[in-house]
Order: structure tokens, then sequence, then C-alpha cells
């Protein structure tokens, strides 16, 4: 339990790796974005 366990939390943020207990964090598109994609896909 701690820095060199690679199960846990701190072992995944300390190994820089992602897993169960470290999920990567999804970027959320921003509404401007998604209005501009919307109406490219109209134009068409």
């Amino acid at each position: 339990m701690g820095k060199g366990d690679k199960k846990t939390k701190r072992g995944k943020i300390y190994q820089g790796t992602f897993g169960t207990r470290r999920p990567r964090i999804k970027k959320k598109r921003s509404a401007e974005n998604k209005i501009d994609i919307d109406n490219k896909a109209r134009v068409k």
C-alpha cells in the first residue's frame, strides 16, 4: 500500500499509468464546438 503498489491510486500516480482505480478524465466538448459541428452537418 503506497507508491510501489500498482493496484492503488497513489501507485498509479507514481507510475504514471491509468486503470480502474485511476481512470482517464475525458475532455468535454464545449457548447460552441458542438453548435459549429451541428451547423456544418446540416449545411452539407
